[in-house]
């Protein structure tokens, strides 16, 4: 019965491991997940306090702190999950120090019954009787033999309970250690949530100064729409006269009015390593973060509009540079009003377009490495705000950037 019990504490012992083990690993991910949070937040929050403004523009101010709100409510949540993985560690932690301490309460014990034979027999007389009265060599060796692993175990046994008393005190540091991570967590959140509710409630001013106005910033959000509709349609027309070039210049006969490109062999491998690095491509920009994303979607201010965007905006730093997101070659470079440049690059059948390009540092027909650097991105002197478009195609299809982008 007594060998049963321990052999369940000891199975108990074990997943009680490999749960801590598993939950350790679990927080550093979400951790790291809070680290990188806090990072974003911080530059986010430095970006658009930088944005300096010729004249106010509403509109711009609720946008800023409508991804100011987001990314803070991000980190909270970050916070949230990490707190309460931690809070799981503290329970199983508290599981394994009371475990430990019943294995040092049984260690205890049977050293205490070794010690006390061995004080009822701890004469040198009585042993040497004990050796002396083998009724044979073989007996007194066998005898002498077991006297001697008896004071091994006896050693072995306290040094397992020093050991586990060295385990039991790391442990106990520990969770004091994890109560004191938790608490510092906790606080954090608490500061966090009260920013959030402030930045809410200048959000909520915001709003209606500009529900006085609806109309005049309905307006600019047409006027913008309008123009971004005129950049997406030159974009459809630049690739399929490239598709119907490359039709033009193929020997298979394909209609000049197709819709994909007819592809040489090595424009066929270079597609398929664009499309094994599906999920992994790197961003158009060293740093920055996603203003915009792919899709129809409601106007982030006014909900009565809604915005259809073929790409995405990627809010950076002033003088940041635009970079290829995988090799390729320049299909065509394109002046827009404001001597603003948009630039096409060839992966294959897909095509990677960065607007709003100040200058340029490669020319059509050039060859572009992965992350190599293409362009200036313009600021806009009014708003302050440097904005790289991005758009991504199959043929004349558009994709969601956010599907191959890593980490969009």
């Amino acid at each position: 019965m007594q060998f049963k019990l321990k052999y369940l504490l000891f199975i108990l012992s074990l997943i009680l491991s490999v749960n801590i083990s598993a939950q350790k690993t679990k927080r550093q991910v979400l951790e790291a997940r809070r680290i990188q949070n806090q990072k974003d937040q911080i530059y986010i929050n430095a970006l658009l306090s930088n944005t300096k403004r010729k004249e106010k523009n509403l509109l711009n101010d609720l946008s800023d702190l409508k991804d100011k709100i987001k990314t803070r409510e991000g980190l909270i949540k970050a916070i949230t999950n990490e707190s309460n993985e931690l809070g799981n560690e503290i329970y199983l932690n508290q599981l394994e120090i009371n475990q430990n301490k019943r294995d040092l309460k049984d260690l205890k014990k049977e050293y205490g019954d070794m010690i006390f034979k061995s004080y009822k027999s701890k004469s040198q007389n009585s042993r040497i009787m004990f050796l002396l009265s083998s009724e044979n060599f073989y007996q007194g060796y066998k005898r002498f033999q077991y006297m001697k692993q008896y004071t091994s175990f006896r050693k072995k046994q306290g040094e397992e309970i020093q050991k586990k008393t060295e385990e039991l005190q790391v442990l106990t540091d520990t969770l004091k250690l994890k109560k004191e991570q938790k608490q510092l967590l906790l606080s954090d959140k608490k500061k966090e949530k009260e920013l959030v509710e402030n930045e809410k409630k200048d959000q909520e001013n915001l709003l209606s100064q500009v529900k006085k106005k609806e109309s005049k910033y309905k307006k600019q959000i047409r006027k913008f729409q309008k123009e971004e509709a005129r950049i997406d349609g030159l974009i459809k027309r630049a690739i399929r006269d490239a598709i119907a070039a490359s039709n033009k210049k193929s020997t298979t006969g394909s209609s000049k009015k197709s819709t994909t490109f007819t592809l040489t062999a090595e424009l066929k491998e270079l597609a398929s390593k664009f499309t094994s690095n599906k999920g992994k491509l790197p961003w158009p920009v060293e740093k920055g973060y996603v203003s915009t994303y792919y899709g129809k979607q409601p106007h982030p201010i006014l909900k009565t509009a809604t915005i259809q965007s073929h790409g995405v905006r990627i809010t950076t730093n002033k003088g940041s540079k635009a970079r290829a997101v995988f090799e390729g070659s320049v299909l065509a470079v394109q002046v827009m009003s404001g001597n603003k440049k948009m630039m096409y690059i060839q992966h294959g059948n897909y095509i990677t377009v960065y607007k709003n390009l100040e200058n340029v540092f490669v020319k059509t027909g050039d060859k572009v490495k992965t992350k190599q650097v293409i362009g200036t991105i313009f600021t806009d002197k009014i708003t302050g705000k440097t904005i790289l478009g991005f758009v991504l195609s199959k043929n004349t299809n558009t994709e969601n950037p956010r599907s191959w982008i890593y980490r969009m």
